[in-house]
This record gives structure tokens, sequence and C-alpha cells, in this order.
């Protein structure tokens, strides 16, 4: 080994055995000081236990201290004297200090895992969300993007977060925030918002009111309110959710987004969270713009992921419900349905095909025995000659109202789908068709 490098290593070693001296020499003196300047039996049995904490967390940090400096003792890593002065900072100092000490714990907690660990462990996070809630604007943006280095791979942290009473913290005027701010934040919950997925409850917190007002602000980008709508959908996936999002004003809001086509797909995707439920379809039931939204967005032709969401949608609204079928049919969904069953995607076309034959069934039980394709069945009444050429008209007008249906949505379909040079064929095919050839 070289001259240098014995200085290098030697002078790397100094430094480590300064910086853990001097923790446990100025961690020993606070504590012997706090116990000579108070006088414990005058304490009431909280101010006891307050203490105590102190105490424990003092003794936890000079712990975790130690075996990060033991860790990087070898390697000579400065950013372990950082790290000790920064947490000491955060616990101590002025809020001058703690904002200087929130930067730095950002820088560190997004080089290793490990180190975001002990952070959490030196108890870096609650002083930090305290911080979410500070009226000054560059003391919230460093605790919200320490925060965000923070939780990033560790569900132990994220849940420290949320117990340390984060969702309390967040602002109340969304418009007054920056889209910056905003954007920070949202992206904080998004990933806050995977605890959904396990026994960790978060529909109690303030979380999906702030989110749906964030969504609905007029100032949101579009990065923002995507991030929003993942948190929703990443909500939605769990059953007991759906009532805090329905009170929250989230049905109103996904509906909102799922016309506008950049947002579209992932309202959709949480819409079909919420509409298995009993409340979830009971909402979309009672709203005065369904079903004409997603008879809409079904004729979206180039949104092929759309339509299959859409359709999932409503095929839940229309099952065993004649009521929603009848409200559908005035709203033109039949015809929207054809051109779909011919020119959608294989899925949407399944789907499509599954609600016309729910359609057709409903015809058929309206019609009764006198008119339509008979199915395996004998009418009673006609045997009778005046009964039999009522029967008979009632067919034939059917089958003429039927024709001229379909002729007129295969000429829209084909002129949607840029065949005019097969229309002639498909009008021969629809004219020499009779009601048993739907494909319903």
């Amino acid at each position: 080994m070289s001259a240098p490098q014995v200085q290098k290593k030697s002078e790397s070693l100094n430094n480590w055995f300064f910086a853990c001296t001097e923790l446990r020499f100025f961690t020993r003196i606070r504590r012997f000081l706090r116990l000579k300047s108070t006088d414990i039996r005058r304490k009431t049995p909280e101010k006891q236990q307050e203490q105590i904490t102190v105490e424990y967390r003092e003794v936890q940090m000079e712990d975790c201290m130690a075996g990060e400096l033991e860790a990087g003792r070898d390697c000579g890593d400065g950013r372990v004297v950082v790290l000790h002065k920064s947490v000491k900072r955060l616990h101590f100092g002025s809020w001058e200090e703690k904002e200087a000490a929130a930067e730095e714990i950002q820088k560190l907690a997004g080089e290793d895992l490990r180190r975001r660990k002990t952070m959490a462990e030196l108890g870096v996070i609650p002083p930090l969300v305290s911080m979410v809630g500070s009226e000054v604007v560059a003391r919230r943006r460093m605790a919200v993007r320490a925060l965000i280095e923070l939780a990033n791979g560790s569900f132990a942290n994220k849940a420290q977060i949320v117990e340390a009473g984060f969702f309390s913290k967040l602002p109340e005027k969304i418009d007054l925030l920056e889209e910056t701010q905003k954007q920070e934040l949202a992206h904080l919950i998004l990933s806050i918002s995977a605890l959904a997925n396990s026994h960790f409850s978060l529909k109690s917190t303030g979380m999906i009111p702030f989110v749906v007002s964030t969504l609905e602000s007029s100032s949101s980008n579009i990065d923002t309110k995507e991030s929003c709508l993942k948190i929703l959908y990443n909500l939605s996936s769990i059953l007991d959710n759906t009532g805090p999002m329905i009170n929250s004003g989230a049905i109103e809001t996904l509906i909102k987004s799922s016309v506008e086509k950049l947002t579209s797909e992932k309202a959709l995707a949480t819409l079909g969270n919420l509409v298995v439920t009993v409340e979830g379809r009971k909402a979309l039931e009672h709203n005065p713009v369904i079903p004409e939204v997603f008879i809409e967005i079904m004729t979206w032709e180039e949104k092929h992921k759309c339509q299959e969401l859409s359709s999932y949608i409503l095929m839940i609204l229309v099952h065993q419900s004649s009521f929603q079928r009848q409200k559908m049919a005035k709203a033109g969904i039949v015809q929207v349905l054809l051109g779909v069953a011919l020119l959608g995607s294989p899925l949407a076309q399944k789907r499509a095909l599954k609600i016309l034959q729910w359609f057709k069934n409903d015809r058929q039980v309206r019609m009764g025995p006198h008119s339509g394709p008979q199915v395996g069945r004998v009418p009673p009444l006609i045997s009778s000659p005046l009964n039999q050429r009522d029967f008979v008209e009632g067919k034939r007008l059917m089958n003429n109202m039927v024709r001229q249906s379909l002729y007129k949505n295969m000429e829209n379909i084909t002129r949607r789908a840029n065949a005019a040079g097969d229309s002639s064929k498909m009008k021969a095919l629809v004219i020499s068709s009779s009601s048993k050839s739907l494909t319903y």
C-alpha cells in the first residue's frame, strides 16, 4: 500500500473515531444535564413518560448511528457524519437548521434503502410530518420532498408517515397551492396509497377529500390529475373504501374525468371497481348523466380500452335490471352496441353482443306470443282466422321495422369504417335478412 493510501485510510479512521466519540459524549452529557436540572419526583406521570420517551429516542439514536458508523468505517463514508449532524439538527435545531437538515436527508435517503430505514429508526419522520403543516412554503416543500424519498420502497416508512398524522397536515385550500406543490403532494400520497392493498386502513384519513379536491381543481395539470386518478384506483380496489369515496364526491369527479380522453381510461377503471359494489352501483344508477356518458364513450372508435371499460360498466348496470335496459334503449344504446359489435376490439365485441342478447330477450318478453320469432311454442289463440291474420300482419310489420333499423345502422357503420365499396353488398344482405338473422 502506497503512502498516500495509508494516509487516506488513517484520516478515514480518525474521522470515524471522532464522530463516534462525539456522538456518545454529547448524548450522555445532554442526558446528565437534563437529569441534574429536573426533579423527576415532582413531575406528573405524563411528564415522566415524556422524558422517558425522549431519553429512549436519544439512546436509539446513539445505537443506530454507531451501527451506521461501523458500517461505513471501512470505506470512510463521509455521508455518515453528514447524516449524524442532519438528524441532530432536525430534532434539536432551529427552523432554519431543520430546513437544511430536511434537504440533506432528502439527498441521503435517495441513495440507499438501508439508510432510509435507519433514518426512520432515528425518528426523522415525525418532525418532517410536523413541517408539512407549516405555513412557510419552502419549509413545507423540503419536508414533502424528504418524505417522498423516505417512503420510496419501504412499507414501514409509509405506515409511519400515516401514523405521524400526515393527512391531518394537508392544506385545505387547494387552489392556493402552486402546481409544483400539488404535484409533489400527489406523488407522496400515491406512494402511500399502496398501503390500501394491505391490512393498513386508509378510509378514515383525510386523503380522499384532498385527492378529490385536487382532481377537481381547474389549475391542476395533467400529471397531477393522473396521480390523483391512480390514488383513487388503488383505493377502489378495496371494497371497504367504496363508502368513503362516494361520500367524498368521488363518483361525480370520476364521471367528469371519464369524458376527457386524456384521463378517461383510469377514471373508467376506477368506476369499474366501484360499480361491482351495491353502493357504487346505486350511486351510478341515480346519477342524472348515466347512461348517456358511457354510451358516448362507446362511440370512441380510437379508444378501444375505453370502449371495453365502458361496456363493462354498462353490463353490470343492465344485468337483471329491466328499468336500466329501458332507460338505455331510449338513449339509443342499441345502435351504438351494433357498431361496437362489428368494429370494436374482441373484448368489446363480446360484451356488446352480451348486452344485445339481453335486449333481445326483453323484446321477446314484451312482444309476447303475437309477434316476433316464435321459440319452441305455439300461440294459444292462432286457431281463429282473424287472430291468424293479425299475427301474420304484426310479424310482417315488425320484420320491416327491423330491416329499416338494420339498414340505417349498417349505413352509419360502413360510413365510419370507410367501407363505401362494400356498402352495396351489406345493403343487400340486410334487405334479404329477417329478424331471425340478428347477431344478438
